[in-house]
């Protein structure tokens, strides 16, 4: 259970983290998206630190303004995942991600992402 543990323990100071630093404040210390950066786009995941502060701070409208895709379906299918792993290293018990899981979360990045660049989300 170390990797769950762990994942988990990242997480708990990422969220610890999040609570104090405001991402939509200018010079605050967390990173720039690359790919924002590079290309002036939006990736599919732009918007998720944002997302995650405004989720910590109670705010689901704003959290969904920030990035609806990745909370109404991100969220869930990362919860998902972790259950799973937690449960494999819990019993042993090594069942893979069945492969559509893959191949719609490649559709939804895909279709976000030129989606919200094209609508100027």
């Amino acid at each position: 259970m170390r990797g769950p543990l762990g994942v988990l323990a990242a997480g708990a100071a990422g969220a610890a983290l999040l609570m104090f630093v405001d991402p939509n404040q200018p010079g605050n210390l967390l990173p720039k998206c690359p790919f924002n950066w590079l290309t002036g786009l939006n990736c599919p995941a732009c918007g998720v630190t944002r997302m995650l502060h405004a989720l910590l701070h109670g705010d689901v409208v704003s959290a969904f303004h920030f990035n609806a895709v990745m909370l109404a379906f991100g969220v869930p299918l990362v919860l998902w995942l972790f259950a799973r792993w937690s449960r494999a290293k819990w019993t042993g018990e090594r069942r893979p991600v069945p492969r559509v899981v893959g191949v719609a979360v490649i559709v939804v990045a895909v279709v976000w992402g030129v989606g919200r660049n094209l609508a100027g989300v």
